[in-house]
């Protein structure tokens, strides 16, 4: 499964269900959202992809394993 264990996708499932509200700590692509920006967890997509709806407007993922998140309450 693209480098994801199941039981990995499984955490991840729980640990971000749909509605989960996230800061973005750092991310490594040109298009990202500045550091600090807060979104909503949409899904977590088969590779572990977070499908993000940033309060900033943008709808770019969080890479399994790459990027970084921390949950909020707001």
């Amino acid at each position: 499964m693209f480098g994801i264990s199941k039981e990995a996708l499984e955490m991840l499932r729980k640990e971000y269900p749909p509605g989960t509200r996230v800061e973005l700590v750092t991310m490594d692509d040109i298009s990202a959202p500045p550091a600090g920006t807060k979104g909503t967890v949409l899904a977590v997509d088969d590779i572990g992809s977070l499908i993000m709806r940033w309060d900033s407007g943008s709808s770019l993922n969080m890479c399994y394993g790459e990027d970084v998140v921390r949950k909020v309450n707001d």
